[in-house]
């Protein structure tokens, strides 16, 4: 890659005048730009095959939709990076779409990671849902559109081939079977009910039919099924009978399982009124592992499907490996340069289809039925979440309705693992990727003081807000905070808020009222006296529904942090010792009080442990004390 070049724009120019200016610094290398305005915040990140031919079309003055026009009428300044090849431009062009945020950019909002199922690499391996890096040793099969589909995978392969799906450590500690035993889920290999060789061809069985050889399996199970009944053992039979009869209902579950697909995602597009559905149904081995629907920013009506799907498409396999097929509802402007990305990116050939006949265009159609009444449901959503923020401006006397409100809560036992949480909520609806969670520091606070752990939270927040959004101009500020608690706690608020010179946000404290019953709340603002709504207000029932969001995510990060805390022990802290070093230590000493009194020569008689480990575990211990 070349370096960037930049310019700003002489006084008083307009928009073309200043793109104008770039042309004769440009050649005909591939590339991206950026068109920023006078702020210097990105307006638009786009890619070019021939920079300066892409530049000098947006320096005509017309022929422009409305939306380009009104780019253009707004960037001061430009930046330019050339690249090697085209290729590389896309992928640049998503990494920066990705990372900057343009206002006239389409926006894949909602990137998380899809969860798989891991095989683990053990004498009894474990089947468990995975999300994340695959660090972990074993098989993976995925991706499943979300933690439901593999949940309900899992569910249901448990009970056809009758796998653990207990912990490592749970697995050689137990010394009896556990209650998946007795309900017919696990075969109890921790306890020798089931050798290594029968329970690895359970295994076998089970990779078989997430690699789509689910016909073999049953075709086998039927024929161990009838030679059980000639041999009279009919309780295995009975057994046998009810895996197959699970198997069928697995395969009947999953709706649509394409014939001659055995690997691919079908992308379905619709747009309508600015807004648009993206629809995603994942097929492997032969099989629907699920769909999910995803809600581009597109920022207009006017822009064209090819542009949608082509950015979405960028964006959503920047940190995904592509399947060897896309089916696409509609096709791309750049569909050659896009193939060999993904080509690139996943080391093997990744085609882009938009059938037109067959059972590919079946699913095409399908999802893109999906994303139509997806779409409909969510305008009518937001259409009603528009009514309620109205509503909520007017009963709280705000100047204008909030697209961002967030919602703080905190959870302790006796301010124990005591940890703050904020929700966020707008126009859309929950956004959920907005949430955070703060781990409560203050080592000076008093168990329990609620005051000072909401000042903890709101001073960490709005440190960082003013340090990374100085100006406001990013989104991210709420227009309004909900405080859970009553004067006090809004009074406290207040100050702090004070304290950081961001006494401009309106805030509301919401209170349970006298009986601290649901629908009796009382409404708490600085410096006015506390009202109610009435009981039976669509207002009401959304701050309700706000504050018991947060109190749920209040509640699970405590849960989580105090469970965390319960399972930990002293050899968290010893330096080279992990889980397996740990789990060894336990089995051999049965707890980590009797590890910590344990002698050298002890230590260095356990599995695992080599002598200079074992010198650093008893130091740390013996110079501890």
């Amino acid at each position: 890659m070349s370096d960037e070049q930049g310019n700003t724009r002489p006084e008083h120019a307009t928009g073309h005048t200043v793109i104008a200016g770039y042309l004769r610094t440009l050649d005909s290398s591939p590339g991206v730009y950026r068109m920023l305005d006078a702020q210097n915040r990105v307006l638009y990140v786009g890619k070019a095959r021939n920079l300066k031919a892409r530049v000098s079309s947006y320096a005509r003055p017309t022929g422009h939709s409305a939306r380009i026009a009104r780019m253009i009428n707004e960037t001061t300044s430009m930046m330019f990076l050339t690249t090697r090849t085209e290729t590389e431009a896309l992928l640049l062009e998503q990494n920066l779409i990705k990372q900057l945020k343009p206002r006239y950019n389409v926006l894949l909002r909602d990137d998380k990671s899809f969860p798989n199922i891991l095989v683990t690499d053990h004498p009894f391996p474990m089947i468990k849902k995975h999300r994340g890096a695959k660090k972990e040793k074993g098989r993976y099969y995925g991706p499943f559109a979300s933690a439901g589909a593999v949940n309900r995978a899992l569910a249901q392969l448990t009970r056809v081939f009758l796998l653990r799906n207990c912990s490592d450590a749970m697995f050689e500690s137990r010394t009896r079977p556990c209650l998946q035993y007795q309900i017919k889920r696990c075969t109890a290999p921790c306890v020798g009910k089931i050798s290594e060789a029968e329970y690895a061809r359970s295994v076998r069985d089970a990779e078989r039919y997430l690699s789509g050889r689910s016909t073999e399996i049953q075709e086998n199970l039927a024929a161990e099924m009838q030679a059980a009944s000639d041999a009279m053992e009919f309780e295995r039979a009975a057994a046998l009978r009810d895996r197959i009869k699970a198997l069928t209902q697995v395969q009947t579950s999953q709706g649509i399982n394409p014939r001659s697909t055995s690997e691919a995602d079908v992308i379905a597009l619709h747009l309508e009124g600015g807004q648009a559905c993206v629809q995603v149904f994942f097929v492997r081995a032969g099989q629907n592992w699920g769909n999910r629907d995803f809600y581009p920013r597109v920022g207009s009506s006017e822009i064209e499907a090819a542009e949608v799907l082509e950015a979405f498409i960028g964006q959503f396999y920047d940190n995904k490996e592509p399947p060897k097929q896309l089916l696409l509802s509609h096709p791309l402007e750049n569909a050659d340069l896009m193939a060999q990305a993904l080509s690139d990116k996943a080391g093997r050939k990744v085609a882009l289809l938009v059938p037109q006949r067959g059972e590919k265009a079946e699913l095409v159609s399908n999802a893109a039925r999906n994303a139509r009444e997806s779409l409909a449901r969510k305008m009518a959503e937001t259409a009603t979440q528009g009514r309620l923020l109205k509503g909520l401006a007017d009963a709280f006397g705000l100047d204008a309705t909030p697209n961002r409100i967030e919602v703080y809560d905190n959870s302790h036992i006796q301010g124990t693992h005591a940890v703050g949480a904020m929700i966020v909520a707008g126009p859309d609806g929950l956004m959920k990727n907005q949430y955070r969670k703060f781990n409560i520091r203050g080592d000076d606070l008093t168990p329990g003081d609620d005051f000072g752990m909401m000042k903890e939270v709101l001073t960490r927040r709005f440190k960082r807000l003013i340090k990374e959004d100085p100006d406001r101009s990013e989104g991210h500020w709420p227009d309004l905070l909900l405080i859970d608690g009553g004067a006090g706690q809004v009074s406290a608020v207040k100050a702090i808020m004070d304290e950081m010179g961001v006494a401009d946000i309106p805030m509301v404290g919401v209170a349970k009222g006298v009986d601290r019953d649901a629908g009796k709340e009382e409404f708490h603002r600085p410096g006015a006296r506390p009202f109610a709504l009435r009981h039976n207000d669509p207002v009401l029932y959304f701050i309700q529904r706000l504050r018991d969001e947060a109190h749920r995510f209040a509640i699970g990060t405590h849960r989580a942090k105090r469970s965390k805390a319960v399972g930990a022990t002293p050899l968290d802290d010893v330096p080279g010792v992990g889980a397996t070093r740990k789990r060894a230590l336990l089995a051999h000493f049965g707890s980590a009080k009797a590890v910590s009194r344990a002698a050298l020569a002890d230590l260095k008689a356990v599995e695992g442990i080599s002598d200079s480990l074992a010198e650093k575990i008893h130091d740390f211990f013996h110079d501890a004390r």
